[in-house]
């Protein structure tokens, strides 16, 4: 069986150095896809460079959390949106407090008018994914919020993502955060993966991000081996992993304290030495997620 990958960039939209960076990623095929956050205020720029260039997968970061502390941003939805935002009217800044305070109807309506802003606009969306991991309810268990949108994912005929398969180090990686027991996990892997088979819904196989709690947080040189050596791991079948890759800006700086990281994913996927690793090195075809469609279909 074949190695593929996908490789989104997340966050496309958040802010002009999420921006440039990302176009710079797509035209030199450092990566495959990415997915913009229509409540942020660059989402209109990266919805045109969509439109100017439909060569490229651009789908839709679907967003119902707001996590920095000086720059956040607030629901697109006209209708009711009280069980979305805090008390200061902006989106919860953690996904478990989201999952605990969110009506399903007031969700729906979100991801709706999100979707049309994105279409209309110009982007015409390749798949669907979620900022930090708040529509698979793994927080809290609250797992209708993931039939709800596979049921929208169905309706707009787009792939989503949700991998129906696991490995034992994706509920050891901190990064995505799964807080639910493994007997949890077991029936959010069967049950959703085939409903999502009878929704007609199209996911990859496997997610697997990369970590920061190591020495690859120390240095680029580090996080550059642990990336070499985390790619030869990635399974048969078809995998995402996802970044958030920016220029370094002061833009940057005033968002995120965790700024060098987003700054070192840019360079790493900049770098035409990592595409050569991951197709020569690792046996590995990168695509996107319209090849993926076609793969699955």
């Amino acid at each position: 069986m074949e190695k593929y990958l996908i490789v989104n960039a997340d966050d496309c939209g958040m802010c002009r150095s999420a921006n440039l960076a990302t176009f710079e990623l797509l035209q030199c095929g450092g990566i495959t896809s990415t997915t913009i956050m229509m409540p942020c205020g660059w989402a209109v720029e990266a919805c045109t460079f969509a439109k100017e260039n439909p060569q490229f997968a651009i789908g839709v970061h679907l967003t119902m959390t707001s996590e920095w502390g000086r720059y956040r941003w607030a629901p697109l939805s006209r209708g009711k949106i009280d069980s979305l935002i805090d008390e200061q009217g902006y989106m919860y800044k953690s996904s478990a407090a989201f999952e605990k305070g969110a009506d399903l109807g007031q969700v729906e309506e979100e991801i709706r008018a999100q979707i049309e802003k994105a279409k209309l606009i110009g982007l015409n969306p390749s798949h669907l994914d979620n900022h930090m991991g708040t529509l698979y309810g793994i927080e809290t268990g609250r797992f209708e919020l993931l039939e709800l949108i596979f049921n929208i994912a169905s309706e707009y005929k787009l792939p989503f993502r949700f991998p129906i398969k696991y490995l034992q180090s994706q509920l050891d990686n901190i990064t995505l955060g799964i807080s639910i027991d493994k007997k949890a996990v077991d029936f959010m892997f069967k049950k959703f993966g085939e409903f999502a088979k009878t929704k007609g819904v199209i996911t990859p196989d496997y997610l697997i991000p990369h970590e920061w709690n190591g020495p690859q947080k120390d240095s680029y040189e580090n996080f550059k081996e642990y990336m070499y050596e985390l790619l030869k791991t990635f399974p048969e079948g078809v995998t995402e992993t996802y970044i958030h890759p920016a220029l370094d800006t002061i833009e940057l700086k005033g968002t995120t304290s965790l700024w060098q990281r987003r700054v070192w994913e840019y360079e790493f996927y900049k770098d035409p030495e990592t595409r050569k690793h991951i197709e020569k090195d690792c046996g590995i075809k990168m695509i996107n997620y319209r090849d993926l469609v076609k793969i699955k279909s």
